[in-house]
Parts: structure tokens; C-alpha cells; sequence
């Protein structure tokens, strides 16, 4: 399946099938261009190599060290330096084969390399399928403060092959389902329902219709606000405070598991219940208290959120009920009180 993101001249489609990696090179491989592959060290060999057979002569691999705890302008830098090196220049392009931490990274050097150059995406965690690697969203951390740096910079093409998702283990899958529940609850009612009245975990056959369902919400949100200038602020549900946990807590646990905790917090009525539920369907834990022992820590990393507004105000979305949401404007304060 195709699916197509409309956003004028960084128009770029994103193929969703099994068996993408090894069609990626007919949109890649241009005559006497180089390839710079960056991948990190979780990411299985035989990957890497799939695609490397494809690519041809053209290709170098950069490995980078796995791990958030990576994200970084020291990382950075040498991706930056193995090109420059390898004597690229505008013409030629770079490959993210890898996670989020490898997308948002190698995106970002292809942003800023010679002040912009081709960038594909070959996502290869769920989260990454689902949410990353949709969007231009590019970034490094600073200071263990996510996404502090970074740019917009559309992909040329981003190709998603749930095949590559079996060598993941449950947490890592767990980990993608949130942010797929997240489009879900503010964005898609039917995607929502999956994970509220199934045991996801237990029935795999569902995953590629999430990722369908997933990608096709976030990109009609792109597609309305590319630089989250309104709407597109939606894609935060959860993350003003989950992006909080996951600085203070030290990168122990997994980014979907701190957003699960943060989503709770960001409901009202009933339809917080229904969330708990599905969370717990994907298995995920949901009470934050048992995780926060340090609030000031909290309130630190909330007063450095990016998305912070004037008057020392955060913004943050309020979910009133299954895609139905609000906009709302916070003070650091006023969200740990959310927490109970």
C-alpha cells in the first residue's frame, strides 16, 4: 500500500508492505550517487545487508552506538564527518535503517549537511513505523532534554516492512502500540476500538492494519499543519507530561511507556477509564505514582518542554472524549497536579 503525504514540493509517499526494504532502491539509486546508510548497533545485521545488496556500490554504513543516550550532537557530528569525509555532496543522500533515535538523527543531517540534502527513512521498531518516521520531524537531545535541536525536513520516501518487526521483542511492540493508540484515541475512533476490545499482543495478525490505520491519521494531520502551527499539536497528546517522566526518570524506561503514563492525566470523564483499558490491553502500566518519586525533577523538565507558550504557560491537549480533544495552555504546576 501506498500512502501518499500532500505537502506541495516535499510531497513524498510512504509504502507500506512486506518485503519494502528490498524495494527501496529503485526510488534510492542514482547514477554516481552515494549512499550514506546510518543504522545503530541494535539493528540486525541481515538488515542492513538486505539492503546493501540493493544498493550497490554506492552505499557506506554508518553505525552508530544504540540507545536515547546516543541522541546527540557528539553522534551527530560524526555522521556529519563520515560525510564529509566521504567527499558527499548535494546530490547524493542519506538512509536512516533503524529507530527513532537513527530517523530523527540521520534526518537531521541530511537537514543541515550542505544546508539540506536527500533523506529516506526505513523504519525498522513499530514506533518508528507508526510515528516517527511520519511527519519531518528531525531532532537530537541536549542535556537528557528530548528533542531539544532539531528541524523540519520532509523524507524523499519513507518505506515501512512490518516483516522487519519480528525480531522485536514484546516490550519494543508495547512500546510502538502507544503511540498508534494515541492517533487512535484523538484521531481515529475505529483504530481506538482495536486496541479497547482486543488483546493486541495476543493477535499480531492486527498490526498491520494499526500501522495502516496509524500512519493514515498522522499524515492527514501533517498534511493540514506540516510545522505544528494549530492542529498538529494534537500528535502531543500525552507527551507534555510523558516527555517529563521520561527526561527525569533517566531514560529508564522506554519513550511509549513514559507517553502511557502521561496520557491518563490528559483525560476527563470516562473516557480516561477507556484509556487505562486500552493501555492495559497493550501492556502498558498507567499510574505514574509508581514511577515519580522526585516532582521537582518533573517540574524541571517541564519548564524546558520546547512547546512551552508565554507567561510560563505549557501547551498541552485535553482529551474530552474518543476524538474529541482541546487545546489548553498550563503551568508547569498545574500539569503535576494532573498527576494526583
Amino acid at each position: 500500500m501506498i500512502i501518499p503525504v500532500r505537502l506541495g514540493e516535499a510531497s513524498y509517499d510512504i509504502e507500506i508492505s512486506r518485503g519494502a526494504i528490498d524495494l527501496a532502491a529503485e526510488k534510492i539509486v542514482k547514477k554516481d550517487r552515494k549512499i550514506l546508510v546510518v543504522t545503530d548497533s541494535g539493528v540486525p545485521k541481515e538488515y542492513a545487508e538486505r539492503l546493501f545488496s540493493s544498493l550497490g556500490e554506492g552505499a557506506i554504513l554508518h553505525t552508530i552506538p544504540s540507545g536515547e543516550e546516543n541522541k546527540t550532537f557528539n553522534t551527530l557530528q560524526g555522521v556529519l564527518r563520515r560525510m564529509l569525509d566521504e567527499g558527499f555532496v548535494r546530490s547524493d543522500c542519506i538512509v536512516a535503517l533503524g529507530g527513532g533515535v537513527v530517523g530523527d538523527l540521520a534526518g537531521f543531517a541530511a537537514a543541515t549537511y550542505m544546508r539540506g540534502i536527500d533523506f529516506y527513512n526505513i523504519p525498522t521498531t513499530l514506533l518508528a513505523q507508526v510515528d516517527s518516521s511520519v511527519g519531518g520531524k528531525t531532532a537530537v537531545d541536549l542535556d537528557g532534554y528530548k528533542n531539544m535541536i532539531g528541524a523540519f525536513w520532509q523524507p524523499r520516501a519513507v518505506f515501512i516492512d512490518p516483516d522487519l518487526l519480528s525480531t522485536l521483542p514484546s516490550r519494543q511492540i508495547s512500546n510502538g502500540l502507544c503511540e498508534a493508540l494515541k492517533m487512535g484515541a484523538t484521531s481515529d475512533p475505529e483504530l481506538f476500538e482495536i486496541f479497547e476490545k482486543n488483546d493486541v499482543l495476543s493477535h499480531p495478525e492486527l498490526i498491520e492494519e494499526i500501522i495502516i490505520r496509524a500512519v493514515t491519521a498522522k499524515r492527514d494531520v501533517v498534511e493540514i499543519d506540516e510545522r505544528e502551527g494549530g492542529l498538529r499539536k494534537v500528535l502531543n497528546f500525552g507527551h507534555t507530561l510523558g516527555h517529563a517522566i521520561e527526561s527525569s526518570l533517566g531514560l529508564s524506561l522506554l519513550h511509549g511507556e513514559c507517553i502511557a503514563l502521561g496520557i491518563p492525566p490528559m483525560c476527563e470523564g470516562t473516557v480516561k477509564e477507556r484509556l487505562q483499558t486500552a493501555l492495559k490491553n497493550i501492556g502498558l502500566e498507567t499510574d505514574a505514582e509508581k514511577y515519580i518519586s522526585d516532582k521537582n525533577a518533573l517540574l524541571e523538565a517541564l519548564a524546558h518542554d520546547k512547546k512551552g507558550a508565554s507567561g510560563g504557560k505549557i501547551s498541552a491537549v485535553i482529551l474530552k472524549d474518543i476524538g474529541n480533544f482541546e487545546f489548553v495552555k498550563l503551568t508547569p504546576e498545574e500539569l503535576i497536579e494532573r498527576l494526583g
